[in-house]
């Protein structure tokens, strides 16, 4: 991996994964911490805030990670935690310091087996089950969906799972289930990760979301960026904010359980925790989500029935009720539309029929409550 890249790498990774690993892996601790990333700033370089002046020098790291990786105390200079307002001097030693040792990052191929829904020369579309973090990154080193690639295409001497120009085009969170698109080759890659910077690829997912939504479908806008009281969790801002990053969900009724709701949603834009945060944000939470409030029981009855009813759908799936059902996209070679489905998995399945078996025993519709 290139230079340039370690510290947007490491940032991304520390930032987007922290869910996924269960930690909050900017934040360090009061004990030992351990260097990670430095850089001996040049003796000409005249004064200039250290977030500008990292973002300069890593091209592929925005100013907003640098900013929240200094606020969390591990951008330091001779060793000290500085501000993003500091302002470098020539010699200073700038580094990354974060609570555990430094990891080999390297990707190691492990025979985990893959769902793949579709394979060519050029791409593979693989199904991936809940629980599955799906690239490496702290506290999560192996048994990953790329480490399961690595493997799958062991034998390909063209494939290198550590070249960053080929492999995972975009990513779902750890508990969530679903289709992903992988690139075998550079080529592969970038045209498809055009297709998703330009928002041409098409992507539904289905969610069971706390509460009666009365409207059969709907849209959901507003930036989406970390929430300053939690950074393991992103929240809504408006618009008009300059907070966070422009996000538009459209979502769909497909069945009415009175205390829940089952959706279809469609992305416009793939930001961390998209739906999840959208549904919170207009008081839909998911089913099962636990970052984001869905593990309490949001609506229905106070009856000590319906509370062991509540427990027993959290046991069957306990995650966030989220799948990702269908992607759509044009192959980078063929230019071909490609479609695929995914079938609900069993943890899933089970759920809504637990929820279709409780409204049918109610003998009414139930209002929301």
């Amino acid at each position: 991996m290139a230079e340039e890249n370690i510290f947007s790498d490491l940032l991304d990774d520390e930032l987007d994964q922290s869910e996924d690993n269960g930690r909050d892996n900017l934040n360090p601790s009061n004990g030992n911490r351990y260097e990670h990333w430095r850089i001996v700033v040049d003796a000409g370089q005249a004064p200039v805030r250290i977030d500008k002046f990292l973002a300069e020098h890593m091209q592929h790291s925005s100013r907003n990670r640098i900013q929240t990786a200094a606020d969390a105390g591990c951008i330091c200079v001779a060793g000290k935690a500085v501000k993003s307002n500091y302002k470098v001097r020539p010699g200073d030693v700038v580094t990354l310091m974060l609570d555990y040792p430094k990891h080999d990052t390297s990707i190691v191929a492990e025979n985990i087996p893959l769902d793949i829904v579709y394979e060519d020369d050029d791409l593979m579309v693989v199904n991936k089950p809940a629980g599955m973090v799906v690239h490496p990154g702290a506290g999560n080193f192996t048994g990953t969906l790329i480490n399961a690639v690595a493997w799958h295409m062991r034998d390909v001497p063209a494939f290198d799972a550590n070249n960053p120009e080929v492999g995972l085009v975009h990513r779902i969170d750890k508990d969530t289930s679903g289709l992903l698109v992988v690139a075998k080759t550079p080529e592969a890659k970038t045209v498809l990760g055009k297709q998703f910077f330009h928002k041409t690829t098409h992507r539904s997912y289905n969610a069971l979301v706390w509460g009666h939504i009365v409207e059969d479908e709907g849209r959901i806008e507003g930036n989406i960026g970390r929430d300053p009281k939690d950074r393991l969790r992103m929240k809504v801002f408006d618009p008009e904010s300059g907070i966070g990053k422009p996000a538009v969900t459209h979502y769909k009724v497909l069945e009415r359980f009175g205390y829940t709701t089952l959706v279809e949603c469609i992305l416009e834009t793939g930001r961390t925790h998209q739906i999840r945060a959208h549904m919170k944000h207009i008081g839909h939470p998911l089913f099962g989500d636990e970052r984001y409030g869905g593990t309490e029981i949001l609506r229905g009855q106070r009856s000590a029935s319906y509370k062991a009813f509540i427990n027993n759908c959290f046991k069957i799936c306990p995650r966030q009720a989220l799948h990702a059902k269908t992607l759509g996209f044009v192959h980078p070679r063929t230019h071909q539309q490609m479609d695929f489905d995914s079938p609900w998995p069993e943890d899933f399945a089970a759920l809504i029929d637990k929820w279709r078996t409780f409204i049918k025993g109610t003998n009414r519709t139930l209002n929301d409550q």
